[in-house]
């Protein structure tokens, strides 16, 4: 009796205070048009960067709760009319585990994130930071992605070890566009803007291209993808991740990749092949320029699945022993069609002159490995998407 009295002082009633609090979530539903999606991938991991030859590369084991890629997104359309359709997209990582690691603290849309145009017959256009066209090419062939067994280790580019910028990049200042399907072609070309802080009339403009061509139609799957970047002078590269690349003014890094898969009923296969090659060395010599393979394997059955992916570096630049290998063997439980558990191993070997470490894309643990470390890892982990 209390609470009904008090909720009718002031002519408030319970039916009016429900009817004040519905209208503006459902106004807002009715002209936002947004989607909120996610993905929460945390796990356990038990992590070695040592086991080298030598007393210099015994490093340490640690053990860690990761965040693989935790995502938080919004994204909404608005009907223009004739087929055409205004498109957006904010998306951010969360790190679940910590406020550190790959993302970083108070900010926001450090993944893909956009505003652009859309029409079925005509394909679409974006501006704003957004994953390249080559990276795009084969990150569906990797089994292991986004976490500590991603096949970024050593494909894509690694920058500082094996390209001055990595390929398989999220790239900011970027205008793309992808072609409708056709048949199961797509077609996607990205241009990432240079010069942005270039003050002098003297400093030359970066710039990035990429392109891929993806044919996708089951069982078959099939990409061919290109990346360049041209290195201008201070405050002019190619992106957001050299601040300075004056030494490089001039210069290039080219990679080239063929991706392929193929999936009968519970069987799914991938490979992918990259070569790169630059003239950022000395003299304009190549320095950063090898190949690279990989393949995966996985097998469905139920609610559960196994899968494998091995990778090998080639030498860089034709020194020797400056190559490395990465495998990767997993098991997926699926609770439910949003909520699953997994398990897995992965082991980096570098030879003598190669000193990689597991990607950071993944876990965020990118602790150095010394020159010929073998490096082995052990992650228990669940994934939830929404």
């Amino acid at each position: 009796m209390m609470q009904k009295k008090l909720m009718k002082r002031n002519g408030l009633t319970v039916a009016t205070l429900a009817a004040a609090m519905a209208l503006p979530v459902s106004a807002l539903a009715d002209t936002a048009n947004v989607t909120v999606y996610g993905q929460a991938n945390v796990s356990y991991d038990i992590v070695s960067n040592g086991n080298g030859p030598t007393a210099a590369t015994q490093g340490i084991s640690t053990n860690k709760v990761s965040s693989n890629v935790s995502r938080l997104g919004f994204k909404g359309t608005e009907d223009l009319g004739d087929g055409l359709s205004a498109i957006w997209q904010i998306e951010q990582q969360v790190n679940l585990d910590d406020t550190t690691g790959a993302g970083g603290t108070g900010t926001l849309a450090t993944r893909n994130t956009f505003a652009g145009l859309a029409s079925d017959s005509i394909g679409k256009v974006i501006l704003g930071r957004h994953d390249t066209p080559y990276k795009l090419a084969t990150r569906k062939l990797d089994v292991f992605a986004d976490n500590i067994a991603d096949s970024r280790a050593l494909t894509g580019g690694v920058a500082g070890k094996s390209a001055v910028v990595a390929f398989d990049g999220r790239q900011t200042n970027i205008v793309a566009y992808t072609s409708p399907s056709m048949n199961g072609f797509t077609g996607s070309v990205a241009y990432v803007a240079g010069a942005e802080t270039a003050t002098l009339a003297t400093q030359t403009k970066g710039s990035a291209w990429s392109l891929a061509g993806m044919y996708d139609m089951a069982p078959f799957y099939a990409s061919l993808a290109y990346e360049i970047h041209n290195f201008g002078t201070n405050g002019a590269a190619s992106t957001g991740t050299m601040a300075s690349a004056t030494a490089l003014a001039g210069s290039k890094e080219t990679a080239t990749k063929l991706g392929l898969g193929y999936t009968l009923d519970a069987f799914n296969v991938g490979f992918a092949y990259e070569k790169s090659s630059d003239n950022t060395g000395a003299a304009n010599t190549n320095q950063f320029g090898h190949s690279t393979y990989y393949l995966s394997g996985k097998y469905s059955f139920g609610n559960d699945a196994v899968k494998v992916a091995y990778t090998k570096q080639g030498n860089v630049k034709g020194v020797s022993n400056t190559g490395a290998s990465h495998i990767s063997l997993g098991y997926d439980h699926n609770l439910s069609k949003r909520t699953s558990v997994y398990a897995l191993y992965s082991g980096i070997s570098n030879q003598t002159g190669a000193s990689y470490g597991f990607s950071n894309n993944g876990s965020g643990f990118s602790a150095a490995a010394g020159a010929g470390a073998k490096l082995s890892a052990w992650s228990f982990g669940m994934k939830h998407s929404f």
